[in-house]
């Protein structure tokens, strides 16, 4: 049994805090997502003088495709230069000569890094969140807040992956390109993936249902939907599918497949940092 200690995951988690505050790619994303945030919050809810639900339905189907887009990538970048870049540096060899086990370090890089990417976004959807409320509506803000949650959910998911990234490759070169082309390839898996497989190897409804669940970026689109619009009516059979099968259930089932991507994804980079070292 692996015996952990909490106190180093602390101190380390709050080194990986400090140093992201310091990243510049950090305080680029974050200026992106909440600058972003705050011109569609604003278009989303002046568009033709509908206030309310209606804005509300505007900004956050407008949210929904800039977190597909902008927050995989803060996540699976920020991860994939973590070890590879300590390792590339050196830092790796004294942090290892330390009573410090490898899953201590994992652990403490997924919860530094992870705070400080969820403080990011914090301030993208609070800003956000405060023009809704000043002149749009609160009656959804609990939509909005499970919107902020599948978010969370979705950064840590990423997270996860460019740390699995992170401990397999030796330079942060090669990891950030790597991270950038995996990217790539869950947004391609999205739609146009998942269309295009269909018609090759004549997918049915259930089949391509089930095929989207497997890339957490439709999975966070999924929940997204649902929780703006209490059903997937706007993806066709697919989701009168899903909705039929599942009903209330769709949102914990969302939940779950997230939690799942991000214990094992963290699961697989323990091993591997463990297997590669400092090597």
């Amino acid at each position: 049994m692996i015996k952990i200690s909490w106190n180093n995951i602390l101190i380390i988690s709050r080194k990986e805090l400090l140093d992201a505050r310091r990243n510049r790619w950090f305080i680029i994303y974050t200026i992106i997502f909440a600058g972003l945030s705050l011109a569609l919050s604003w278009f989303g809810l002046s568009g033709l003088g509908n206030y309310g639900l209606a804005g509300f339905g505007r900004t956050s189907a407008s949210l929904i495709n800039l977190v597909l887009f902008i927050v995989p990538l803060m996540g699976i970048s920020l991860g994939a230069v973590s070890l590879a870049g300590e390792r590339e540096r050196g830092t790796l060899i004294y942090l290892l000569s330390q009573p410090v086990s490898p899953t201590e370090i994992v652990l403490s890089k997924f919860m530094g890094i992870g705070i400080a990417l969820l403080g990011s976004l914090t301030i993208g959807f609070g800003i956000s969140g405060f023009l809704i409320g000043w002149y749009g509506s609160t009656i959804a803000l609990g939509s909005y807040l499970t919107l902020v949650l599948f978010t969370f959910l979705l950064s840590l998911v990423s997270l996860a992956i460019g740390l699995l990234i992170s401990s397999v490759l030796k330079k942060s070169d090669t990891a950030l390109g790597v991270s950038i082309f995996v990217w790539l390839f869950l947004i391609l898996f999205g739609d146009l993936g998942l269309m295009g497989s269909s018609l090759v190897i004549n997918l049915d409804i259930q089949q391509l249902f089930y095929a989207m669940l497997i890339n957490p970026l439709q999975v966070f689109r999924l929940g997204a939907l649902t929780t703006i619009r209490d059903n997937l009516e706007i993806l066709g059979p697919v989701g009168n599918y899903a909705f039929r099968n599942f009903g209330n259930s769709l949102l914990p089932v969302f939940v779950s497949i997230l939690a799942i991507w991000i214990s094992v994804t963290l699961i697989l980079s323990n091993f591997m940092f463990k297997k590669r070292g400092i090597i």
